[in-house]
């Protein structure tokens, strides 16, 4: 038997999802978020309806396999791309809307961006000092104030020797660092990094990743990376697995006190239930029960369960009847 709707009780709900404000004050909200490119005549779906919230402080890391979307997201985020619909928030300021002009002074104030390809970070014929200061220098601070923070900056990414240095003079990590200390400049809440460590060896990238961190832990900048590198990820609190232009998966690492009072990390993984109720299966759950375009599916008190598509005995359809209403 079918359970009955209770439409005083659906009614109350849209009410409250009308005054509430999803993701609250957190720094980073993407509310069903598309980005659509045209190319000639073919419309490219790059982000179809993904929800994202990332709060102030965290470390997060975005994974996904290449043309999955999260070099994408990552872009307008930060305000390099212009989203097609939805709501992107990041530090309380809708991107949808913004004007060039608007867009612009966020970039500059709100947000660092750190590129995998040191090229597109630095200025090639600047000092490393000259380089951290060229974002100050834009934005009106005055010159004293711009080399004094510019060598600070350099001291926290370990580069106290390297302030006169040109990017040519320097090594892939130190140019990565000097990035970092730029990217930081105008004191930003969120800074974004896409494949910081992806033209670096291991050593090196363990060094920018430490960097990243210290800056996380020490100044509570929130720190989003879009990375292929596993060992990058493991140090993220939060990895977010985008797949097909949505969040699939999330792993999260949690600090738990054991009954002997030691402390551990533990790591586990959740499929991401998005606003609109839909959840991504991981491929291997998909393969391994055969399941494709329908599923069958039963509530129980504690959980749902996920049922092939196939003919049935009339002993497993008594087992996937919905149970029945007992307050009837």
């Amino acid at each position: 038997m079918t359970q009955p709707l209770h439409y005083d009780a659906l009614e109350r709900r849209a009410r409250d999802a009308e005054h509430a404000v999803f993701g609250g004050e957190a720094v980073i909200v993407c509310d069903n978020l598309v980005k659509i490119y045209q190319q000639e005549d073919i419309e490219v779906i790059a982000l179809q309806g993904l929800d994202l919230v990332v709060q102030q402080g965290e470390f997060v890391a975005i994974v996904g396999a290449s043309g999955s979307g999260k070099s994408t997201l990552l872009g307008v985020l930060a305000g390099l791309v212009s989203p097609t619909a939805g709501a992107a928030r990041v530090g309380g300021q809708n991107l949808v809307d913004m004007s060039v002009r608007e867009r612009t002074r966020f970039r500059r104030h709100e947000v660092g961006f750190v590129w995998q390809q040191t090229a597109k970070n630095l200025v090639p014929y600047l000092t490393a000092e000259e380089n951290v200061g060229l974002p100050m220098r834009l934005s009106g601070h005055p010159r004293a104030g711009r080399r004094r923070l510019a060598r600070a900056l350099l001291d926290q990414v370990g580069l106290a020797d390297r302030y006169d240095h040109r990017p040519a003079q320097l090594s892939g990590g130190e140019q990565q660092r000097v990035a970092i200390a730029t990217a930081l400049a105008n004191r930003p809440r969120v800074l974004f990094a896409d494949e910081p460590t992806g033209e670096l060896d291991s050593e090196t990238a363990t060094e920018v990743v430490d960097v990243l961190r210290e800056i996380n832990r020490r100044d509570g900048v929130t720190v989003v990376v879009v990375t292929h590198d596993q060992t990058l990820a493991a140090q993220a609190a939060r990895t977010v697995l985008i797949r097909d232009g949505r969040t699939s998966s999330e792993t999260v690492q949690r600090s738990m006190t054991s009954a002997d009072g030691s402390k551990k990390v533990v790591t586990e993984e959740f499929a991401v239930l998005d606003r609109a109720g839909r959840l991504q299966l991981p491929g291997e759950y998909i393969d391994a029960l055969d399941l494709d375009q329908r599923v069958r599916l039963t509530l129980e008190p504690d959980r749902v369960n996920v049922w092939p598509d196939r003919p049935v005995s009339e002993a497993e359809s008594d087992a996937w009847a919905p149970p029945e209403d007992s307050s009837r």
